[in-house]
């Protein structure tokens, strides 16, 4: 399963999810960010300030 697949896949869920259960997204994100500190929010952020 290709990386665009899996994406639109946890975004449908998580659509039908905030319907059913109102949650903000941008919170999800952000606590996954600071606890995972996963690899691509480094390298988004590093390209970011470089540019």
């Amino acid at each position: 399963m290709s990386l665009k697949t899996q994406i639109l896949i946890y975004l449908v869920a998580l659509a039908v999810f905030d319907t059913i259960i109102p949650v903000p997204i941008t919170a999800l994100i952000g606590i996954y960010v600071w606890f995972q500190k996963p690899q691509w929010f480094r390298a988004w952020v590093d390209e970011m300030f470089r540019s």
